[in-house]
């Protein structure tokens, strides 16, 4: 089948130069950056990030909305999307990359980073206590792929691993908590907590005060610890600056942001417990996102079930 009479994508984002996602759809599909017009019927699939609101909404033929980031709260922010299926990217890379940035903050809080680069400008040589991973629990909310992939290599390194999730989501290795009636005991349990939630109105501002004060800080690190990769919008950094400063939260790792980028005048720069990446965590690279979509394309073409399909109800 030619390229010309393959279903036809709008590549629809904001915030950053789609050139490249361009160039790579464009290899299999003929793709444009702005409908012929509002009711375009040429157009079938959109793959976007952040659309201008309302674009998608008179596609009378548009069958797919295909996410550029691992979140999909990004298309909900448009009130006009259309009712067909909005397909959540999963890739290997894309969940290697959450893997490994959670490991690796789970082990700098664990063997005392943040105490070492503190001593190092003072030429200081003293070991603090360093407890193995088999003494620490790690919490991370929400197993979906990046939750589970975190959860395997967390657990191969000697962790203790709980999870918390909206509705029951066994997985061996794991001690389970699921719903409002589970997070009391999850978070008493945890000792570094890991956030990878997707951001739901029933998730927004979840990490507060009150959560974190439920984290357990008699342990063998002298403290809890807040781990967020999941959306910047889950956490109240107001609370956070708070557990901070009154001993509830021994240090945090923040990737995400309630406004990002990080206005220069956010206390979290400078804040001497909290280390500051931008939104780095997990970054959707087109080489490895784009191929996944286009064989989607191609699968539902040939009459087959698109995979990742977003619950609407659920919001992920």
């Amino acid at each position: 089948m030619s390229r010309s009479a393959r279903g036809r994508v709008l590549l629809s984002v904001t915030g950053f130069n789609p050139h490249r996602w361009h160039e790579l759809l464009s290899a299999e599909r003929e793709v444009v950056l702005e409908p012929d017009r509002a009711d375009d019927p040429s157009i079938d699939y959109a793959v976007v990030w952040k659309q201008r609101p309302g674009v998608l909404s008179k596609l009378p033929n548009l069958k797919a909305i295909f996410s550029i980031g691992a979140g999909v709260d990004h298309i909900f922010l448009d009130a006009d999307v259309p009712d067909v299926p909005i397909v959540r990217v999963v890739a290997e890379n894309l969940t290697q990359y959450m893997t490994e940035y959670v490991v690796w903050r789970v082990l700098d809080h664990q063997r005392q980073g943040a105490a070492y680069r503190a001593q190092q400008p003072r030429k200081v040589w003293h070991e603090p206590p360093q407890p193995p991973a088999t003494e620490i629990a790690v919490g991370i909310m929400g197993l979906g792929q990046l939750g589970r992939a975190a959860a395997r290599a967390l657990l191969a390194l000697g962790f203790r691993v709980n999870g918390w999730t909206r509705t029951p989501r066994p997985m061996g290795g794991v001690t389970g908590f699921h719903g409002g009636d589970g997070l009391g005991p999850f978070l008493a349990a945890t000792d570094i907590l890991v956030v990878l939630l997707p951001l739901t109105p029933a998730t927004a501002g979840i990490v507060d005060y009150g959560l974190l004060r439920g984290l357990r800080r008699d342990n063998a690190l002298g403290g809890a610890f807040l781990v967020n990769a999941g959306r910047g919008k889950l956490q109240k950094e107001a609370d956070i600056l708070r557990a901070l400063d009154d001993g509830t939260l021994k240090e945090a790792s923040l990737d995400v942001f309630e406004e990002e980028p990080l206005p220069p005048s956010s206390p979290l720069w400078t804040h001497p417990r909290v280390f500051v990446t931008p939104h780095a965590a997990a970054t959707s690279d087109p080489v490895h996102l784009v191929p996944p979509m286009l064989r989607q394309m191609a699968r539902f073409e040939r009459g087959e079930s698109l995979e990742n399909v977003v619950d609407r109800d659920a919001g992920y």
